[in-house]
């Protein structure tokens, strides 16, 4: 299914449950409402007809069969039969009389379309049996009847005996009329129906569009909002329920923008202050850069009772040298103004230059082919290498192991394949505490129990992680374990893309439109 379908499916959950929860309603009551309707007219029906036949059969029979000699001749029986059918009820009749003791004789009104194997057993059973007379049994023969079908048409089947010896009688009426009029009824009420359902989904569409439409509009809203448009209101109309939440939003959305106001404000006037300090602090660090080499250069012509405070001096300016440094850094990345300088470089090459600026050498090993080219800012990947590598060194303990690898990736969106390239950095020491591991990229975050105290400023592994996400990369940290599942050590895993273009020139298109906008 394809996500234009999607997105129309999820747009219209909602209405489509309205709608069919109106249809169900209307149904249930129409299929209700028909049922009962259907019920009650075909029971009178049925209850008019069958009383109005019965009625007359019985009449009939006192009037005819029982003026009948007791032992009448078969054409008697007959033309009798004839004469009881010939009415306006429209029934067959069937007589039946004795012609000696135990010698039964047959008269029909219509021999084809009635004869006694039409009349079922039991109403033949009941018909015959003679009921005692009493108080509450005035006769002892009762006019009994059935509901009977031949093929798809219904008949009704009464039956009586002449008291006194006389004649037993049975009539057979169709009630096809009946049957169709029924069937005209049962067509016109699920008609009704169908039209009461497509009524009830018109309205629940009429009802949905009236209540969804204000949602929609809500829904766009707080889209647009979470977009970064904090200036977008609703439109308030009415006193319902719709109207008191556009009226919460509008609320929410006005202090949601005051108070991302405050903060932007608060964080560029600390930005500010931070770039203006950094700014100024530099000026009087250079003199003190300049007479802490001097005094640097004198250490061993001092008196010994001064040396030290001379050393520290000397330890304390270049860590404030540093600790500026980072901070200028670090201000650049906020203000958004940090770019990328991209050069192809040699991964092996460039790794090697750092350890050796540093005089890591013999304290690192490293597992990188030659030739693996990239195409990054190299003095960015120096700086990640750089606080990689001296962390693991002063965290970890020598060797550390620095190994480059190259990994092809797809991205499960666009299904395009791109390279990446993955350096991982690992100490033997004795790890990152749990509870540390998610806050080592923090910046000014220095507490850790199994690790001695920094003599950093805490802003290493955040600047690296920024020069990481500059390049449209990331870093990771993790304990590695042994055989026995041991902690053996941090293992810190740059991941750069092979090639920073593309980000490059998203980070120069941002910044033309930025000052097109500030213009």
């Amino acid at each position: 299914m394809s996500t234009g379908i999607i997105s129309v499916l999820r747009f219209t959950s909602l209405r489509l449950r309205l709608v069919v929860v109106f249809a169900l309603v209307a149904l249930t009551a129409a299929v209700s409402a028909s049922g009962i309707a259907y019920w009650l007219n075909r029971e009178a029906v049925l209850k008019r007809t069958q009383d109005s036949a019965l009625n007359d059969f019985r009449q009939e029979m006192q009037n005819r069969a029982a003026s009948l000699p007791l032992r009448p001749t078969e054409d008697e029986l007959r033309r009798t039969a004839e004469q009881m059918a010939s009415g306006s009820a429209g029934y067959s009749v069937l007589l039946i009389g004795e012609r000696d003791a135990g010698k039964p004789i047959v008269g029909a009104s219509d021999p084809d379309r009635f004869t006694l194997t039409d009349v079922p057993r039991s109403l033949q059973t009941a018909v015959g049996t003679e009921r005692p007379v009493s108080e509450n049994n005035a006769y002892p023969y009762h006019l009994f009847w059935q509901r009977t079908q031949r093929g798809s048409t219904p008949y009704l089947v009464g039956g009586t005996k002449i008291d006194g010896g006389g004649p037993t009688g049975y009539m057979f009426k169709s009630l096809a009329a009946e049957k169709a009029d029924l069937n005209s009824l049962s067509w016109s009420l699920g008609i009704a129906t169908g039209l009461a359902v497509i009524g009830s989904v018109l309205l629940a569409q009429v009802a949905a569009t009236t209540v969804l439409r204000p949602v929609h509009r809500l829904g766009e809203a707080a889209r647009q909002l979470g977009e970064g448009k904090l200036d977008t209101r609703l439109r308030v109309s009415g006193n319902d329920e719709l109207a008191d939440l556009s009226r919460t939003f509008n609320s929410a959305a006005e202090s949601l923008q005051k108070k991302v106001a405050d903060m932007s404000a608060r964080e560029e006037a600390s930005a500010r202050f931070v770039a203006d300090m950094s700014h100024e602090l530099r000026t009087p660090l250079t003199a003190l850069t300049a007479v802490t080499e001097v005094l640097e250069d004198e250490q061993d012509t001092l008196d010994p009772m001064i040396a030290p405070a001379v050393a520290l001096v000397v330890s304390e300016t270049r860590r404030l040298n540093d600790l500026v440094e980072n901070l200028m850094e670090v201000t650049r990345f906020d203000a958004g103004t940090a770019r990328l300088v991209l050069d192809d470089v040699d991964i092996a090459d460039q790794i090697t230059a750092c350890i050796d600026a540093r005089a890591w050498l013999d304290a690192v090993d490293l597992d990188a082919e030659r030739g693996i080219v990239a195409r990054l800012d190299p003095r960015r990947l120096d700086v990640i290498l750089a606080n990689l590598i001296g962390n693991a060194l002063k965290h970890g303990g020598s060797p550390v192991r620095v190994a480059v690898r190259t990994e092809r990736t797809e991205d499960a969106e666009t299904g395009e394949s791109t390279e990446d390239l993955v350096i991982a950095v690992r100490d033997h020491g004795p790890g990152i505490p749990v509870e540390v591991l998610p806050h080592v990229f923090d910046r000014f975050y220095k507490a850790s129990a199994s690790r001695p105290r920094s003599d950093g400023s805490g802003l290493g592994l955040s600047i690296a992680m920024e020069n990481a996400l500059i390049h449209g990369g990331s870093i990771t940290a993790a304990n590695s374990t042994d055989e026995k599942g041991r902690v053996d050590g941090a293992v810190f895993v740059l991941r750069l893309p092979r090639d920073a273009s593309g980000i490059a020139r998203e980070l120069q298109t941002r910044s033309s439109q930025g000052e097109v906008e500030e213009s």
